[in-house]
């Protein structure tokens, strides 16, 4: 774990023109905003904390923790709503929930908003195993707020904090608007729930070992429990799979002044308008699980005009179906030809049919699935690469991981723009093969492809980041991937 202070940022940037300025009072103005309000670099210029970070987290056997632990009623909220919390503590104790809103503050990652509380916890009941091994909690309202009309849309952590021993945890939930703004950052939230194993053994893995079929349902109406595959993140307690691979992007960005306004997977669902208010959509990290409803409204968005960022990997995979309460899913399909993810031998129950993700995001997961590999340069001319300085060849090691694409589609206009086999360990090819790809859009639009779970890792470390390290390991913010992702993103603007 390192932070991102303005030493080390400068030498990840030496060479390239470019310098992300590390203190808050030095915020640069707003990257582009068509109302000009800079409202990001507004925000980020206010006081930060790393209060926000958990100080004393803990989990059981189950990786939960029951001494203090909570959902949110929404997954994300507008100024004006109402939230409510759901809190259990056990044994009973009084608790206090510090709010706060996510993103650069000067390197400290984290503003405070508010105090609520303190309120005098009960012990809730597990709730019983639902017909296709749903938990959904109906918790009594412990807190609730009505999101005041200045606090901007971001990702927001509720810290709750028992006050007999000081044992902490998470919620979290997202302040969305309805603004023009030049990006929307969707996140991968219901992948964050797809592994949310709370109570126990209640993932949409858990059927069998490491299961991938039908029949199993997840809710957002229950706590998240510690994230517990591929690496140990204290901060995942409650977080969902948030700041594993999605915040060191939104610190990136958000250090930088970008007009960002964020939604949940949920609004891509339920709001194919909505996407409309943004030039390009960024998809980032592990961004699994879509219904097709969410695949319909991006295609739509990207046939308007809208580009896309799918800076994530394994992402438009498992095909997902809302029961009518709107907050319960469970898995039906897969986004894929048949045998075409040959690894997990249970997808060939589901349906494999039309559309495939790499019909939308120009390539998909295929087997072996899982791995690890370099960034290699296949096409230097590329404007990716435009200031990096990149030849056919070169590599940017690690940022392949550790789900990624292939199999790229026959769209007219594709390109290849990275690609190599991918590792099982280093140096141990397991067969498959990655590509990044970019493909045009109608309306001088365009849909980029990272291929990797991990390409966040190569743009900051956020207070309290844990580095992934399974088949290969990234190795944190490099220049040059910096680059790529400036090109994109303002390219998205029409620069």
């Amino acid at each position: 774990m390192s932070d991102f202070t303005r030493r080390e940022n400068l030498k990840h940037l030496s060479g390239l023109g470019a310098v992300i300025i590390g203190g808050g009072a030095g915020l640069p103005a707003p990257v582009h905003a068509d109302d000009a309000s800079g409202l990001i670099a507004k925000e980020n210029a206010k006081p930060g904390t790393r209060d926000w970070m958990l100080a004393r987290p803990k989990v059981d056997a189950s990786n939960r923790c029951p001494w203090i632990e909570g959902y949110c009623s929404r997954t994300s909220v507008m100024a004006g709503e109402a939230l409510t919390f759901h809190v259990s503590t056990r044994p009973a104790a009084s608790f206090v929930m510090d709010i706060y809103r996510l993103g650069f503050y000067g390197g400290d990652g984290g503003r405070l908003m508010t105090t609520l509380g303190p309120f005098q916890g009960i012990a809730n009941s597990e709730p019983a195993v639902g017909e296709k091994r749903a938990r959904i909690c109906d918790w009594p309202v412990a807190a609730s707020i009505t999101i005041p009309d200045d606090w901007l849309s971001g990702v927001y952590v509720g810290k709750l904090t028992e006050q007999s021993d000081g044992i902490q945890s998470y919620v979290i939930f997202i302040v969305r608007d309805q603004r023009k703004a030049d990006f929307l950052y969707h996140c991968s939230d219901n992948t964050w729930q797809a592994y949310n194993r709370w109570p126990s053994t209640f993932s949409l893995y858990d059927e069998h070992e490491w299961f991938w079929g039908g029949g199993v349902q997840v809710s957002y109406r229950r706590p998240y429990g510690k994230y517990r595959q591929i690496l140990d993140a204290p901060l995942s307690t409650g977080s969902g799979e948030f700041f594993l691979w999605e915040f060191p992007l939104v610190f990136w960005m958000e250090s930088l002044g970008y007009d960002v306004s964020y939604i949940s997977n949920i609004d891509t669902h339920r709001d194919g308008a909505g996407l409309l208010r943004g030039k390009g959509l960024l998809s980032v990290g592990h961004d699994e699980y879509w219904s097709i409803e969410m695949f319909n409204n991006v295609r739509d968005a990207v046939a308007k005009g809208v580009s896309v960022g799918f800076f994530s990997g394994n992402a438009v995979c498992g095909r997902i179906v809302f029961d009518d309460s709107g907050h319960t899913y469970e898995r039906v399909g897969v986004f894929g030809p048949p045998g075409g993810t040959h690894e997990f031998y249970l997808m060939k129950t589901l349906v494999h049919q039309r559309p495939y993700a790499n019909e939308l995001v120009g390539a998909h997961s295929t087997g072996p699935v899982t791995g690890g590999a370099d960034w290699i340069c296949a096409l230097p001319e590329h404007w990716i690469y435009d200031g990096t300085g990149m030849k056919s060849g070169d590599s940017i090691p690690g940022v392949i991981g550790w789900e990624w694409h292939g199999d790229p589609a026959a769209i007219p206009g594709l390109e290849i723009v990275a690609t190599g086999p991918t590792q099982g360990e280093p140096g141990v090819p397991n067969g498959g093969v990655y590509t990044a790809t970019v493909y045009p859009g109608p309306k001088q639009n365009f849909v980029f492809n990272a291929a990797t779970c991990w390409w966040a890792d190569g743009l900051s470390e956020p207070p309290g980041y844990v580095r992934p390290k399974v088949y290969i390991e990234p190795k944190g913010p490099d220049a040059r991937l910096q680059r790529i992702t400036r090109n994109v993103l303002d390219r998205m603007l029409g620069k």
